[in-house]
């Protein structure tokens, strides 16, 4: 049995993954040692998860494993970077053994699945939290990043939008009583799992033009690109990616579905900016990758982002996420 700060780390945390071979020291001195290949950037990330504001606190910790592991694996997606080493800072209010052992187990399975390796951390007593650093390598001049995107580039995503959102407001049951418990189960299961795109990432090098992961929402994180590519965006509203769960959660009403993918937030798909000269090599590129991939927008010039419906503007007066805003439409 656990009885400290120690026994945890030694039982829960070291040991438990294969030494990549460019790791030189991991688990158990002041700092991890790591061999980083020449002629590539080691990319950087670190996320919070805080419950009561990513999570409630009786949420299952395999879950809330996989939810903050696959967040920060989508950041280093984003910018197209190969996953390689993670530092986990724990914060628990009592060594509960019971929470940590689907934890742990379900944290180094999605780790050993992008083989990024645990290298070291920190636990300690205070209320629920969980603080990641991820690193992963890119080769120089092929990160991608939110300032490329030209006029005339065209704007993607991957996967649907939307369902995070149905499933956070089902967790905090707004909206149980218009679902059944089947589709309930699945939305939920979509808003603690989402796929880090790592392999479109990758696969993006060379390609895209501008890329992010949306965690604020469609809406406010393609105005990261905007803003840094100082240019203009249209997103048409009718190309958006709805599954059938999320129309069903909103009763096939299409505009509240739209409405709810443009400020999903927590989807941790990617959106891109690709040339239109790029379009077949974009598609041969993701053709391995088995991931759906939407167009849905167009770069223009000028600053800012629209949003359009069969060409026409829309003036829905929507915006993403905000930790520090109240409400979030």
């Amino acid at each position: 049995m656990a009885k400290n700060e120690f026994d945890i780390i030694k039982h829960y945390f070291t040991q438990q993954q294969p030494q990549r071979d460019d790791v030189a020291l991991a688990i158990g001195d002041d700092c991890a040692l790591v061999d980083v290949p020449s002629n590539y950037h080691v990319a950087v990330s670190t996320d919070s998860l805080v419950a009561g504001t990513h999570f409630l606190v009786d949420a299952d910790p395999a879950w809330i494993a996989y939810k903050a592991l696959a967040s920060n694996l989508s950041d280093l997606a984003a910018m197209g970077a190969t996953p390689a080493w993670v530092s986990l800072a724990l914060t628990l209010p009592t060594i509960d053994e019971a929470w940590l052992a689907p934890f742990c187990h379900s944290f180094f399975e999605l780790a050993n699945k992008y083989n990024i390796q645990l290298i070291g951390g920190d636990t300690t007593k205070g209320p629920l939290s969980i603080t990641l650093t991820v690193q992963g390598l890119v080769p120089r001049g092929q990160a991608l990043t939110r300032s490329g995107a030209q006029v005339g580039d065209d704007v993607y995503v991957t996967g649907n939008l939307g369902d995070s959102a149905a499933g956070l407001a089902l967790i905090l049951q707004s909206q149980q009583q218009h679902c059944d418990d089947n589709l309930a189960a699945i939305l939920i299961e979509r808003h603690f799992k989402a796929q880090p795109r790592v392999n479109v990432g990758e696969a993006l090098r060379g390609i895209a033009s501008a890329a992010l992961d949306i965690s604020d929402g469609v809406i406010a994180d393609v105005k990261h690109i905007a803003e840094r590519s100082q240019v203009a965006i249209d997103i048409d509203v009718e190309q958006l990616p709805l599954s059938a769960e999320l129309l069903a959660f909103c009763g096939e009403d299409r505009q509240r579905a739209q409405q709810i993918a443009l400020t999903s937030g927590e989807e941790y798909e990617l959106c891109f900016t690709v040339a239109t000269a790029n379009r077949d090599a974009l598609e041969k590129a993701l053709a391995h990758t088995n991931v759906k991939y939407s167009c849905i927008g167009k770069v223009k010039a000028g600053r800012g982002l629209s949003l359009l419906q069969l060409d026409e503007p829309l003036t829905w007066q929507l915006s993403g996420w905000d930790h520090f805003v109240e409400t979030n439409n």
